[in-house]
């Protein structure tokens, strides 16, 4: 099968990266990825991978199978458009829009599942199929890679956990401009190495103060944000965060988790409005009885699909699209999309003309 793996941002280099070894792992699949340049600067897997940042030669690719993790995917390339998500942030109103872009949704977990396959009866254009996460397949095989590199930072800067803060980039939803005191009162008052880790789309002006402010500390680690955070999550004993979709890939590590004013209805976690309670919520959040059972329900309804064979269940699904409808030749949407399209990504030649 010809599989294209669609990168609008950054992020979604990490997304696709199990994909593409799975796929290679089977040595029948031809892959192409799509590096959408204006956004990403550098790829990093650009002397391995067979790869291209021009829209026109992914059309001539004629991929059958497009794998996305972003919002849009321009409706005049061939092939089928599969939705695999950038993370589980059920709170976040634009997760559960549908955008006509895409023939199908791989959903992470029965909770997802069940909201777009009402859509789904709803648009009638497009099927659900329940394949788990791409990233829970790396998380699986690398889980305990980085314990060694965890036992050393804590002997080197003297302390007893690894704490992660994870904030959203989102300037409405954001922590950033709220934390800092009450994370400098946690790190004096806890026996805690606190590590930074920040979204790539993180204004520049908070990862500046940020990264200056860890720079004068001796117990604080900056993480530049074009590292893949999840090697930091299986690092750290505790997250701090927000309205993250981050929240629940750690949690799905049966780790706990506290938050600051999450616009999430059901909470899983520890959430705080006032930054003077973080230590206290820090504190419960260790200790809390009830929050073992909490996590297990977000495993089960967001995420169960923990064996890592999810990208192989994503292939095997996208080739039974394929033998049941065909390659699509273009995906039909109205003109306001196939302009966004065309706005976003620019227009191909058909054909040679």
């Amino acid at each position: 099968m010809r599989i294209a793996l669609f990168c609008e941002n950054r992020y979604a280099i990490d997304i696709l990266q199990p994909l593409y070894e799975e796929a290679v792992s089977q040595g029948c699949h031809d892959v192409l990825w799509y590096i959408h340049t204006p956004k990403i600067r550098d790829f990093r897997l650009d002397d391995e991978a067979h790869w291209t940042s021009s829209i026109q030669e992914l059309y001539d690719f004629s991929p059958e199978a497009i794998f996305v993790p972003g919002n849009i995917v321009p409706y005049y390339l061939p092939g089928v458009k599969i939705q695999v998500f950038h993370g589980y942030a059920a709170e976040k109103k634009d997760h559960w829009v549908i955008r006509r872009y895409f023939d199908t949704y791989f959903t992470q977990g029965p909770y997802f599942t069940s909201h777009f396959e009402a859509s789904a009866r709803k648009y009638g254009d497009f099927e659900v199929r329940e394949t788990g996460w791409t990233k829970q397949d790396w998380i699986y095989r690398h889980l305990h890679d980085y314990d060694d590199e965890k036992e050393r930072l804590l002997k080197e800067y003297g302390k007893g956990r690894v704490v992660l803060y994870a904030p959203t980039f989102s300037p409405k939803l954001t922590s950033l401009p709220y934390l800092k005191p009450a994370l400098e009162e946690l790190c004096a008052s806890r026996d805690i190495l606190l590590i930074l880790k920040f979204h790539p789309l993180t204004a520049s002006a908070w990862t500046d103060e940020y990264r200056e402010w860890a720079s004068n500390r001796n117990d604080t680690i900056y993480i530049e944000a074009s590292e893949n955070v999840t090697r930091y999550q299986m690092m750290s004993d505790l997250m701090i965060s927000d309205t993250s979709s981050s929240v629940y890939e750690f949690l799905l590590l049966d780790r706990p988790v506290v938050t600051f004013r999450t616009i999430a209805k059901d909470i899983y976690w520890e959430n705080i409005d006032d930054p003077g309670m973080l230590a206290e919520a820090f504190d419960r959040a260790l200790n809390d009885p009830g929050a073992e059972m909490k996590r297990r329900w977000i495993v089960e309804n967001y995420d169960p699909h923990l064996d890592g064979c999810c990208c192989r269940r994503m292939i095997a699904e996208a080739e039974d699209y394929v033998r049941r409808h065909g390659v699509p030749s273009k995906r039909k949407l109205n003109l306001w999309r196939r302009y966004t399209g065309i706005k976003t990504f620019g227009k191909i030649k058909r054909n040679g003309k």
